[in-house]
């Protein structure tokens, strides 16, 4: 059995020391396998342009890099953390998995933007990863926040061997409680949402995040809930052997019956 750890946190906008801090009073007492902290953890999310976004957006080698890095080297956790990242002038919203004793972090950027994200970050380009660890025999797809719309996403990574989907988020709806458990079921495999608590508030606008982060099995039963308003770490034991046969009756698996030769097109009938 791996432990997993799902971690509903508050950060403050533009204050990183201090979400980094906060992280680390939550994690202190954790032990856990797999880490997964929610999207943009270290800088909070309601940036309104590049250049205020700019001083909080990391490389690998960055200040947040470098105390993930350190955590999941002391901790000998895998470390799972969305953050602002820039490349080549550029601005991504991304997802940095950190292992133990692996010096460069892989790095997801979040493919489909969500409201006014698209005013400070660039599209993502990475495609969707599978992080396969042998040590602890599991491989993890990454997803970020609104990819969860999409049922493309997670079936590619569930194609590409996933047995546990992680997704730091920053959920403003109550539609993805509906729907996560169905991307566990549809795929038969873990669901991890790290999701954050709290407001934001620029100009007249304040954005309320709802909590109620979540682990969810490959039956789609919630294995760990918690609030909409706390700041906890959700502890679940999950077991990813328990993901790789997809049949669910001796005459279907739910891999071995797709029809992809079909799903080519949408093809409306002629009248």
């Amino acid at each position: 059995m791996i432990r997993l750890a799902t971690v509903q946190f508050t950060p403050r906008l533009g204050e990183r020391q201090a979400n980094l801090e906060a992280i680390r009073s939550l994690l202190d007492p954790v032990e856990a396998d797999i880490v997964v902290l929610p999207e943009l953890c270290s800088s909070g999310y309601f940036f309104t342009s590049r250049e205020e976004l700019a001083p909080f957006a990391e490389s690998p080698g960055g200040v947040a890099c470098s105390f993930f890095q350190g955590l999941a080297d002391a901790k000998r956790a895998i470390i799972i953390a969305g953050m602002p990242e820039t490349a080549q002038g550029c601005f991504y919203n991304s997802v940095f998995v950190f292992r133990p004793g692996v010096a460069d972090p892989l790095v997801y950027r979040k493919s489909h933007l969500f409201y006014k994200e698209r005013f400070v970050f660039e599209p993502g380009d990475t495609g969707f990863p599978v992080i396969r660890d042998e040590q602890l025999d599991i491989s993890i797809g990454i997803m970020l926040c609104y990819d969860w719309r999409f049922p493309e996403v997670s079936r590619v990574l569930a194609l590409g061997g996933a047995d546990l989907i992680a997704c730091p988020s920053n959920l403003v709806t109550d539609a993805w409680r509906k729907v996560m458990p169905a991307r566990a079921i549809e795929n038969k495999l873990y669901v991890a949402v790290a999701n954050r608590c709290g407001t934001e508030t620029r100009g007249d606008e304040t954005l309320l995040f709802k909590g109620c982060s979540a682990v969810y099995d490959p039956y789609g039963e919630t294995v760990a809930l918690a609030d909409a308003d706390n700041d906890r770490v959700l502890l679940a034991e999950i077991d990813p052997r328990s993901c790789r046969d997809k049949s669910f009756n001796e005459f279907n698996d739910i891999f071995a019956d797709r029809r992809p030769e079909l799903y080519g097109a949408i093809c409306c009938p002629r009248r």
